[in-house]
Parts: structure tokens; sequence; C-alpha cells
């Protein structure tokens, strides 16, 4: 079974997730946009071992703590989608905008649609997702039902498309095209707020609820 525990993390309060294998104690972290200190205490607390760090897209809340988790760890980066190495590429510029310590991400493998992921006996299918970036992907665990969409779909709302490489028409393509075929009772994990499940948005959500989208 694969297990998520949520940490919201820096001034944006992004949602970073150690997921992680029951069975093996092996982890991914997620999205470490900082506070790298509260994550390898999460896991070492629950006596988990790190694999790997997966990134969803190249935002600075997301992927500000990446490079350095993994010169710690001494473990790789998957993802995002290549169409987002600008965005890495300018993470220190983009900490200095905020007031934010952040290094530059150069990560061991780009992720694309079709491609798995695993996390010890675990796998997760990524789906390229753009609109809120050029390079957004995200993760889905079929066996639980479990999706990390970083900023592509939030509770009650979307990702912002009004950031260099937005596209609001790819953002509620992405949505409609290769969020909701996963199924109603997909369980997620945003980038930023509570969870939710998809059967929920597609009732409620006023931006791609099906009253919405036809």
């Amino acid at each position: 079974m694969l297990k998520a525990l949520i940490q919201p993390v820096t001034l944006f309060e992004q949602n970073a997730s150690i997921i992680f294998c029951d069975e093996t104690k092996k982890c991914a972290i997620v999205d470490p946009g900082g506070d790298i200190e509260i994550l390898l205490n999460i896991a070492k607390e629950k006596e988990l071992s790190p694999e790997k760090i997966l990134l969803t897209h190249g935002h600075i809340d997301h992927a500000g703590g990446a490079t350095e988790i993994s010169e710690i760890l001494n473990v790789e980066i998957h993802g995002p989608h290549i169409d987002d190495k600008f965005l890495l590429d300018g993470l220190q510029k983009q900490g200095e905008m905020f007031g934010l310590q952040s290094k530059n991400c150069n990560p061991d493998k780009w992720l694309d649609e079709g491609d798995v992921v695993t996390v010890g006996n675990e796998k997760l299918d990524v789906y390229f997702c753009p609109g809120h970036t050029p390079g957004h992907i995200i993760f889905f665990n079929k066996k639980g039902n479990l999706a990390l969409v970083g900023d592509v779909l939030f509770n009650g709302s979307i990702g912002r498309t009004d950031l260099p490489g937005g596209n609001y028409q790819q953002l509620i393509d992405s949505v409609k095209n290769k969020l909701w075929p996963l199924g109603d009772n997909v369980d997620f994990i945003p980038g930023h707020g509570p969870v939710s499940t998809f059967k929920a948005e597609r009732s409620s959500n006023p931006f791609v609820s099906d009253s919405v989208l036809g």
C-alpha cells in the first residue's frame, strides 16, 4: 500500500508530500519546496528510507529544496517534464525574489507521459498535464487510487495560468482529458490546501465541474 504524509512548507504553504511503500518503508519526497529539515526529520521519525525526489513542476515553492535534499541524501531527482527546464534553471533567482535560499536544479531524469516511477514495491504512472507550467506532470498510484497533482487542480479551484508559460486552455484540457478519465473515486493531494476527490471536484468545482465543462 502506498501511503502519504503531507507537510506544508515555506511561506507559500505548499504541500510537500512524503509518499512511502508500507511494505518496504522506502519513500520519495514529492515537491520539496523548502523547510528541508522538517521533511528530513519526518522521514527519520517514521523510519523511512528516501529513494528519490519527485517534482511535478519547476516553481520554487515546489522545487526550491530539491537540489539540497538530493545532495544531503545522495538520491536522484526525477521530473518534471523537460519543458520546465527554464524554471529549474532559474530557481536561485526565483528564491532571491521571495527571500528564499535555493539552488538551481538539474534533474537526473526528466519524465513524460507513460513513464512509471517506483517507490519500494509501489508504482506511479506519470501523466503530462501542462497549463500551470509548460512541463507540469502528475503522479497516479492506480492500486491506491491516489494522485499527486501539483498545481493542476485544487479543492474548489485550479492552478494559476498567468505565470510564465501558463496556458488556461491547456490546464482545462489537462483536467478534462488526463485527470477525469482516471476515475471519480480518486483521492488527490493538491499543491496547496486540503485534499479532495475527483468526484467532489466534478460535482462542485466552479472551474472544472461537469456542469461547467459540459
